[in-house]
C-alpha cells in the first residue's frame, strides 16, 4: 500500500495569515499517528515568487521535512530561480523546467512543472513532455502518478478553466503510451475536483490558502473564492490497483 498526503495552493506571501494556515496543515501531518509515504504539494508554494517567501515557506515546511518525504512541482505563483535557490539549494539551468521524478514506496511519482513565466495558465514545455515520456519509458513496471499544478480538464469553475492547462492532447498522448500511470494529480483549482483525463482519475487537492466557490455558489458581489473555508488536504492511498482518495479538513 501506497499512501500519498496531497496539498496545493499555500501562496506564502509573508504574512502571519497565511503561515498560519499553512502550519494547521503541516501539524496535522506530523501529528499524525502513523507515517504516510509521502506528502505532495503541487504548486503555488508562495505567492509572489520572492526570495523572501521561498525562505517563510522553508521554515514553515521546515516540520514536514522533519517527519516525511516532501514532494515539490512548482505553479503559476512560483517563481523558478527563487525556487531554485532556497528550495533545492540551487543547481540547474535557473530558468528551464524543475521537473523531478521520485521514487515513493511501490509507485514513482512524477512532478511537472507546468508554469509559464510571467502567466497564470499552464503549459507543459516540450522539454518537459520529452522528460516526462522518456521517464515513464525507462520504468514501465511501475505504477506512477503524474503530478503538475495545472489541471489538464475543465473543472466547470470559471475562472479556473480559463487559466488552466494549455495543450492538454500533448499530455494525453503521452499518458495513452504508458499504461502505468494510475492518475493525473494537480493543484491550482483551490477546490478538492474530481474528475477524469486520458482514462485516468484527475484529482485537485483543495487549497491550503483559500477555497474555490462554483458559480452557483457566488453572489452578484462575491468573489470567485473564500478565505473562510478551513484549509483541507487529501490522502490518496493507492493499494493492488485500486486508488481511493480521502479529503481533510485541518
Amino acid at each position: 500500500m501506497t499512501v500519498l498526503a496531497h496539498l496545493s495552493d499555500l501562496h506564502l506571501d509573508g504574512t502571519a495569515r497565511s503561515a498560519e494556515r499553512t502550519r494547521r496543515a503541516v501539524a496535522r501531518l506530523t501529528a499524525l499517528p502513523g507515517a504516510v509515504d509521502a506528502v505532495l504539494i503541487t504548486g503555488d508554494i508562495v505567492d509572489r515568487g520572492t526570495v523572501a517567501e521561498y525562505r517563510q515557506a522553508r521554515e514553515v515546511l521546515a516540520p514536514l521535512y522533519e517527519r516525511h518525504e516532501v514532494l515539490l512541482c512548482p505553479g503559476n505563483h512560483d517563481s523558478r530561480p527563487e525556487y531554485r535557490e532556497v528550495l533545492l539549494g540551487g543547481g540547474g539551468t535557473a530558468t528551464a523546467p524543475v521537473n523531478e521524478a521520485r521514487d515513493v514506496v511501490g509507485v514513482r511519482v512524477l512532478m511537472c512543472d507546468s508554469s509559464i513565466p510571467g502567466r497564470p495558465e499552464g503549459l507543459l514545455e516540450p522539454e518537459t513532455l520529452d522528460w516526462l515520456d522518456r521517464t515513464l519509458a525507462a520504468a514501465p513496471d511501475r505504477p506512477a502518478f503524474v503530478a503538475l499544478h495545472h489541471p489538464p480538464a475543465t473543472l466547470g469553475l470559471p475562472y479556473i478553466d480559463r487559466i488552466a492547462l494549455r495543450e492538454p492532447d500533448a499530455l494525453a498522448r503521452i499518458l495513452d503510451r504508458h499504461p502505468q500511470v494510475v492518475a493525473v494529480l494537480c493543484g491550482h483549482a483551490h477546490t478538492p475536483a474530481t474528475t477524469s483525463f486520458a482514462g485516468r482519475p484527475l484529482l485537485c487537492a483543495p487549497g491550503i490558502i483559500s477555497t474555490a466557490l462554483l458559480p452557483w455558489e457566488q453572489g452578484p458581489d462575491s468573489s470567485w473564492k473564500t478565505y473562510e473555508a478551513p484549509p483541507a488536504l487529501t490522502f490518496h492511498v493507492y493499494e493492488e490497483g485500486r486508488l481511493t482518495s480521502h479529503v481533510r479538513v485541518v
